[in-house]
């Protein structure tokens, strides 16, 4: 399947297509705002997109807001420490609003809020070591992401977009098996927001249980406060019991839910905000 497009509108970005039946608005310029509701919607309507999901700077909020989009997560201190961000969603069909799985969801938060700062220090186990991905990685890690994940929201799959990310804002993350990559993770940073999103978790079936997401989300945290970034969050999958224990351990705060926002591995996903400040 043909991953999802990434247009430049302005100075806003927009992510749309049919993998996640849906348009993003990644980022909302400021010059663009007077246009970008209307746009997307326009987008959405022409395209037959079942959602449209915003990440809306405070100054694009009311403007979305009075066309119909909802707030499902709110980020504060988001943009340079100060501004916060509003996660604002608009639903064209009730099947898509409507949680699927709502007691799992209830059961994964509360188990998760009950692990709250409960981190202590992690080691590797023996034989294990950590690294900054380089180029020199991208089909290995592509191949990882290929056996944990049968599709994903963004191409991750693919080693060209890996290494093309590598040049614009991401670092990637890794643990080997001595020379057998094992675990991968990513960081996105908007480098004038001040902010990153913790992202792409993925773990060896044969590798898990050791705790390596919550050792690796420890040293992105490490290396990316040296960058002059104030707030991490990530955009977690709210059946998965692993991924939002491990944020809560690490002092992340819950934000709120995103309704089936995300398709992964064929099923499309609610997902879960959580933040911190650095």
């Amino acid at each position: 399947m043909k991953p999802d497009a990434i247009e430049q509108l302005g100075d806003s970005i927009i992510q749309h297509g049919t993998v996640n039946d849906r348009a993003y608005v990644m980022k909302v310029g400021k010059t663009d705002c007077e246009n970008i509701v209307d746009f997307v919607v326009s987008l959405a309507r022409r395209k037959g997109y079942s959602k449209i999901f915003v990440k809306a700077p405070t100054f694009a909020k009311d403007r979305f807001l009075s066309r119909g989009f909802v707030e499902e997560a709110k980020i504060p201190a988001f943009f340079k420490g100060k501004e916060d961000s509003f996660f604002l969603s608009r639903f064209f069909s009730d099947e898509r609003e409507q949680e699927k799985q709502p007691e799992l969801v209830s059961q994964v938060l509360e188990i998760a809020e009950q692990k709250a700062g409960t981190m202590e220090e992690t080691a590797l186990p023996a034989g294990l070591s950590f690294q900054t991905m380089e180029k020199q990685d991208v089909e290995e890690m592509a191949q990882l992401y290929r056996q944990v994940f049968a599709s994903y929201p963004f191409p991750i799959q693919d080693p060209e977009y890996l290494a093309r990310t590598m040049d614009e804002n991401v670092i990637y993350f890794g643990i080997r098996d001595e020379d057998k990559l094992i675990a991968v993770s990513s960081a996105e940073i908007d480098y004038a927001g001040q902010n990153a999103e913790m992202t792409d978790f993925a773990t060896l079936p044969e590798a898990r249980g050791l705790g390596l997401a919550t050792f690796l989300l420890a040293k992105m945290e490490e290396g990316i406060r040296q960058l002059g970034i104030k707030t991490v969050y990530t955009i977690a999958r709210a059946y998965s019991f692993g991924m939002n224990i491990t944020f809560a351990k690490h002092d992340y705060i819950y934000a709120g839910p995103l309704v089936n926002n995300t398709q992964i591995s064929g099923d499309l996903q609610s997902m879960n905000v959580w933040h911190k400040r650095l």
